[in-house]
């Protein structure tokens, strides 16, 4: 060509370079292709046009997806979108390798993209050689797509800011790793360095606290959203003159500047620094951008997580009280443990309250669900609960009132313009346990609302339950009665009362789970009542709980209260001789409840667990059984048993008595074969060791003694 002759067509120039020209509408799934591009495709070498389907198949699938990711990329940051692509025949196998450069452009209104390129065949460099660095599809393309995987899984583990930003600066990425890194947060209109690698501290100081307004990188990528890619010193300096001097110092040659973007709204911006020249390619900025996404989602989890902890943290320093003062001659401690789901918050808690008698009133409860309303309604009810128990209450009397409040509070709901169904799905129930601890004695007055029993560790290491009179759940009667029942907290002795997580938690049902529990309570070593409420926990929530799961399917999960109360033996520690301790269970039986009676036989068993000779351990059985039935039959008052269990191992001796406040002395009866009463003073003579009336101020106690034996006999005679 001779200069001044007019400019060979852009088809000639094109056909002359082999390279060909496409055009593709998504909004009409079509793509043109020239004579040259269909040679390329592996076509027969004349203008075509496909459809999008016919052109995907000359394609290697992931190639495919490359464009459409290049493709949105190039459009977000008005730049050309370039990619290597594999050519395949109609057996599946590459005959070629080609590289398409296109500028694509958005349509709003139609939603699709339409793209004008070349298409140009390229030499596949040789794998693991540094021009294989930038193929798409050699070794970089495999190991770029390993970190992505590395990457991705390891920011979504991360569960706090500072893991995510450790887990950023740990990022090797295939080829091109930067050497410094920072994450820029927005707080108001200015940037905040939230973290930082590769620099020394105090190096982020010019950058922390910077105005939006800033002729600086990170600021144009937070008030435009759109990525800074900076390639050589100069082009940065050209850019940015008025900040250009905080960076020089760094010693940089290349530098990308990435918007941290979720859900539409860029709460940041992310550095990376690199000491060598880097071109920032399309496979490149590929990377970059989908490290950034992932950076901006596991921050933004982190921050979210962080804000929920601080906000149960804060709810539950508001709703559980700390335990005060010491109590004179009696030690206190306790556990709560959220589920872990939600707000961690739940409707269990405990409390402990001065009453204005010099007594100490200990509550413990669960309002029903595991929400925010449950954990509402918690603070309501241990509040009123406060008050009345301040006011001077008996334990009973504090219970009644707690649940018409509460039943007030549901009650409400359904007055006061909530829908019907709406109010009656919340509608809320608590269960709960008052004791009113008389430190001086060692007294407890115990009224309970639906929740279960306390438990007693004796001295020796026993544990019973101490089944306690009780009524309905707090909220479901205003009218209910709580009637209160005493026993008394002997020295040495400590008192477990819980909600029922700590029994069920596992895949536990009550049964279950006492047992749990009382092995737990019974091989734990020592006095301290914090090591004792830690054992608890672990042995139920902590790694060890896995071994020890319950015989439900599943593995049910609740929050856990604990409260534990001690009365430390008298002395311990100073005297040179201390007796052997006593255990003692005490139980009233009613004229109304006959039922209890089975209880009296459980709790008789339960107190003689370790007692040698199984045959004298059912004929106490048998003798309560006959003495407190005879109470019930032939008189109008109520029994009264007491229990005791005296003296070393080898030589121990029981005393059991049953107490009534009727004048009417027992006498010997000679009934019949057939006769169905009559034989009590019989097997008491038969089976006890030794046995008495003692008649009292009114009424009159029933005892027998059995004295421990090697098991070898059924009893003494």
């Amino acid at each position: 060509m001779r200069t001044g002759e007019p400019l060979p067509a852009v088809g000639e120039v094109l056909a002359a370079l082999a390279t060909g020209l496409w055009h593709w509408d998504t909004a009409t799934e079509l793509v043109t292709v020239d004579a040259e591009a269909a040679r390329l495709l592996g076509l027969p070498a004349v203008q075509t046009t496909l459809t999008e389907a016919k052109a995907r198949a000359r394609l290697h699938p992931v190639d495919w997806n490359e464009i459409i990711a290049v493709v949105g990329l190039a459009v977000a940051e008005g730049t050309l979108a370039e990619v290597r692509i594999r050519i395949m025949d109609e057996h599946g196998r590459i005959i070629r390798v080609v590289r398409s450069r296109s500028k694509p452009s958005f349509d709003a209104g139609k939603k699709s993209f339409q793209l004008i390129g070349t298409l140009q065949e390229v030499t596949e460099p040789t794998p693991g050689t540094p021009a294989g660095r930038s193929a798409v599809t050699g070794d970089w393309r495999r190991s770029r797509e390993a970190f992505l995987l590395d990457a991705g899984r390891a920011l979504a583990e991360a569960r706090s800011t500072e893991e995510v930003l450790r887990v950023a600066a740990g990022l090797s990425m295939p080829g091109f790793s930067p050497d410094g890194l920072a994450v820029f947060s927005v707080q108001g209109d200015r940037l905040r360095i939230i973290g930082h690698h590769g620099h020394q501290p105090g190096d982020e100081g010019p950058f922390s606290h910077m105005s939006l307004d800033t002729d600086y990188p990170a600021a144009e990528v937070v008030r435009t959203g759109r990525a800074v890619y900076l390639t050589t010193p100069q082009q940065y300096k050209s850019r940015y003159p008025v900040t250009w001097p905080l960076a020089s110092s760094f010693g940089r040659s290349s530098w990308a500047f990435l918007p941290l973007t979720v859900a539409g709204r860029t709460m940041g911006a992310w550095m990376a620094a690199f000491a060598y020249p880097v071109t920032f390619n399309p496979d490149e900025r590929s990377v970059l951008t989908t490290v950034a996404r992932m950076l901006a989602q596991a921050l933004s989890r982190a921050g979210a997580a962080e804000t929920e902890r601080a906000l149960t943290d804060g709810l539950q320093r508001s709703m559980l009280p700390t335990l005060g003062p010491q109590i004179p001659g009696m030690s206190v401690a306790a556990r709560y443990v959220p589920t872990g789901g939600g707000l961690q918050v739940g409707g269990d808690w405990y409390d402990m309250i001065p009453l204005p008698n010099g007594r100490i009133a200990l509550v413990i409860g669960d309002v029903q669900g595991h929400d925010v309303r449950a954990a509402g309604l918690m603070g309501q009810l241990r509040i009123a609960l406060r008050a009345y128990a301040s006011e001077g209450h008996r334990p009973d009397a504090v219970l009644s009132r707690a649940s018409r409040f509460l039943h007030g509070l549901s009650d409400g709901a359904t007055q006061h313009g909530a829908p019907e169904e709406d109010a009656l799905a919340d509608l809320r129930f608590a269960t709960c346990l008052y004791v009113e601890a008389d430190p001086a004695t060692g007294t407890l007055d115990i009224a309970r609302a639906g929740h279960p029993d306390p438990a007693i560790r004796m001295a020796d290491g026993t544990v019973l339950a101490r089944p306690t009179a009780g009524g309905l759940p707090l909220g479901i009667d205003p009218d209910a009665d709580y009637p209160t029942t005493r026993i008394t907290l002997e020295s040495g002795e400590t008192m477990l009362i819980c909600t029922d997580g700590l029994i069920e938690t596992g895949g536990h049902d009550l049964e279950s789970g006492w047992q749990r529990i009382r092995t737990i309570l019974e091989d734990h070593k020592g006095d301290d009542l914090e090591e004792l409420a830690d054992a608890l926990v672990q042995g139920v929530h902590g790694p060890s709980s896995h071994h020890t799961t319950g015989p439900l399917a599943d593995r049910r999960e609740d929050d856990i209260a604990v409260l534990l109360l001690s009365r430390p033996v008298e002395g311990h520690g100073e005297a040179l001789f201390v007796p052997p301790p006593v255990r003692r269970t005490m139980l009233s039986v009613a004229q109304a409840e006959p039922e209890r009676v089975a209880v009296a036989r459980q709790q008789l068993r339960e107190l003689l667990h370790d007692w040698p000779s199984p045959d004298q351990v059912d004929s106490a059985v048998l003798l309560v059984s006959e003495m407190l039935t005879n109470v019930l039959v032939h008189t109008d008052a109520d029994a009264l048993l007491l229990a005791e269990v005296r003296g070393e191992h080898g030589s121990r001796r029981m005393r059991i008595g049953v107490t009534d406040n009727s004048d009417a002395l027992p006498h010997r009866r000679s009934p019949g074969e057939l006769a169905s009463s009559g034989r009590g003073l019989m097997l008491i003579e038969l089976l006890a060791d030794a046995w008495g009336v003692d008649p009292q101020g009114e009424g009159k106690s029933i005892w027998f003694e059995l004295y421990e034996s090697d098991g070898s006999a059924s009893g003494s005679g």
